[in-house]
């Protein structure tokens, strides 16, 4: 952000001026780096998605000067099939940061306190100053272990949010725990945000009939490689459903454009190449676990398409400096209990080696 002077900020509202925004991870340009910092899926999106979106050109061009389907409909049809729901059961946003968004207006804008664990995804405490309800947030600190316990969310609540697997962590929670927690908070909308769950946890989606008060949040950006384009959707019971159509249709009646539909129908209709992408990246980040445990880190248990690391003998933050000197760029936070901590996304098979090549061979000699 700029230099902005106070008699500049005399325009901005109040709540605006004390906003501390997300910090998305950075996407430098520069040539010939090995981009591990932001879990981009390191495989392309299926070929018919590159088709798809072709085809709404070819098709015709005169379509886009009309708006999109305000209901996605389409979409909304292939990820009921894929996920095996209702339509009823599905809505859809621009990236599943906003379908969070709306999620947090829906649900969590209320004068109980809302739970999230204290290491999480930190557009969840951005979300809670941008809606008004920082006050009413209370953080539940992670074991020594790094691990969510349920436990904890069997108090008094006006909503909960959990990502599962977690970040930056990378560690999950299995669906018996999770129904403890759904099971502990009948009154309250527990949101279970599955970003990375198609690398190795369970979906949380196989209890929506079972409970009303359960919201399961995906994204196209991590395992389908859509990063670019921006889908995201949500799966709940039709009155939750109803709620955030209520706020989407309150906020943006147009969130996904004609392309963003078009390749995101073609990925969830090949389920074959999706599931073998997924695989892919599950047995080289099983690999570059154990090359870099032999290099003397400690790795947490991950399910998801990166890994939580540190190496006890050398400062987080030097080592992330030594790595981008070198072109490799990992993500860094700068944190209380994990600033030891490196995320490192898990690459092709090539860029894992390029990394633990690096590591052996010139920084840790």
């Amino acid at each position: 952000m700029p230099n902005i002077s106070p008699e500049q900020m005399r325009f901005w509202s109040p709540e605006v001026r004390e906003l501390e925004p997300y910090v998305p991870g950075e996407q430098p340009k520069i040539q010939n780096l090995l981009k591990l910092n932001t879990n981009e899926n390191p495989y392309p999106p299926s070929p018919k998605v590159v088709a798809a979106v072709q085809s709404v050109l070819i098709d015709s061009a005169d379509v886009l000067r009309l708006y999109p389907d305000p209901d996605a409909s389409a979409l909304k049809h292939a990820i009921a099939k894929q996920q095996h729901v209702d339509v009823a059961n599905v809505f859809v946003g621009n990236g599943s940061d906003e379908v969070l968004a709306h999620i947090f207006k829906a649900f969590f804008v209320q004068d109980k306190p809302i739970l999230y664990p204290d290491i999480t995804y930190s557009f969840y405490p951005v979300y809670s100053q941008f809606f008004g309800i920082s006050t009413q947030t209370k953080i539940l600190p992670l074991n020594d272990d790094f691990e969510i316990d349920v436990a904890d969310y069997k108090q008094p609540n006006g909503g909960i949010i959990i990502t599962n697997p977690n970040a930056p962590t990378s560690i999950a929670l299995g669906l018996s725990a999770i129904e403890q927690v759904l099971q502990a908070n009948p009154d309250s909308v527990v949101v279970i945000d599955e970003a990375y769950v198609d690398f190795g946890a369970e979906s949380a989606v196989s209890l929506v009939e079972k409970y009303e008060n359960l919201v399961v949040c995906q994204t196209t950006s991590k395992s389908r490689s859509l990063a670019g384009l921006r889908v995201g959707f949500a799966i709940a019971r039709p009155h939750l459903i109803a709620a955030l159509e209520a706020v989407k249709n309150s906020f943006n009646s147009y969130p996904i454009d004609r392309f963003a539909i078009a390749a995101a129908v073609a990925s969830f209709e090949d389920q074959e190449y999706f599931v073998a992408q997924c695989q892919k990246v599950i047995v080289s980040r099983d690999k570059l676990v154990a090359d870099l445990v032999a290099l003397g880190f400690k790795v947490l248990p991950s399910s998801a398409n990166f890994i939580f690391a540190c190496l006890p003998s050398k400062d987080a933050g030097e080592l992330a400096k030594a790595l981008r000197e070198r072109g490799i760029i990992v993500r860094y936070f700068n944190k209380p209990r994990i600033d030891q901590f490196l995320r490192i996304t898990i690459g092709t098979d090539e860029q894992n080696q390029r990394l633990v090549d690096t590591l052996k061979h010139e920084i840790l000699v």
